[in-house]
């Protein structure tokens, strides 16, 4: 039913997905937490791109990119310098650019997560001694469980989705840039419709399987409010 190249398209595709998921979750956070508690004027501006990809076509974004990572960008003369070599047409290419393709579906579930909470919590900490660290690994986060658990599960299926972005930047180089998306177009090219039906009926199944997740967490999280509420 599947080949060793789909095997090792979806490997690629969740080892891409997991990485970008972890990076996104450690950086994302303190982003949405600014965003959240900061009255600063670069609030609305900062808001502003972070939610750019969700309205930008993603060939824009990828073209974009390219430049910016080639060997004439400014990320590409870095990274040269670094003895990296450049990032368009790399494992950690298809990172970097699943990372700014995903970053709204990670830090807006936070941020609103964390605006729900309220300065109440806080305060209450402060008043018990607890400094801001404290507050935040204590207070904060055990709050917004169910926002990062659905920024998680977002970013993990968004950057599994991604076709525009990845095929811009990775190209379509087996075991290196080719995620199931592009593995998917490559069988319809070829007219090999049978092995599209099969990877395409997996991702069917797999964002099923995402959107289901996340309606059940977001009912868990509407019953505990409401047996505390009660």
């Amino acid at each position: 039913m599947l080949s060793d190249t789909d095997l090792g398209a979806i490997w690629l595709t969740l080892r891409l997905a997991t990485t970008v998921t972890l990076l996104l979750l450690v950086l994302g956070t303190p982003l949405a937490l600014w965003l959240a508690r900061t009255r600063s004027i670069f609030k609305g501006p900062v808001s502003a791109l972070v939610a750019l990809p969700l309205v930008l076509p993603p060939t824009v974004l990828g073209f974009y990119l390219l430049i910016f990572m080639g060997p004439s960008g400014p990320m590409g003369k870095f990274t040269e310098a670094l003895g990296l070599g450049t990032l368009p047409f790399t494992f950690w290419g298809l990172v970097v650019a699943s990372l700014l393709y995903s970053l709204p579906f990670v830090v807006q579930p936070i941020q609103n997560a964390i605006e729900a909470q309220g300065p109440r919590p806080g305060e209450v900490a402060a008043t018990l001694r607890s400094g801001p660290w404290d507050s935040f690994w204590h207070v904060t986060l055990p709050l917004a469980k169910p926002g990062l658990l659905t920024a998680a599960v977002l970013g993990f299926a968004h950057t599994v989705g991604e076709f525009g972005v990845v095929l811009m930047i990775g190209g379509n180089i087996p075991g290196e840039t080719r995620v199931v998306s592009v593995q998917i177009y490559d069988h319809v090219e070829a007219l090999e419709y049978t092995q599209a039906h099969w990877l395409s009926a997996a991702m069917i199944v797999f964002s099923f399987a995402v959107l289901l997740l996340l309606y059940l967490l977001q009912q868990r999280k509407s019953a505990v409010g409401l047996r505390y509420g009660s």
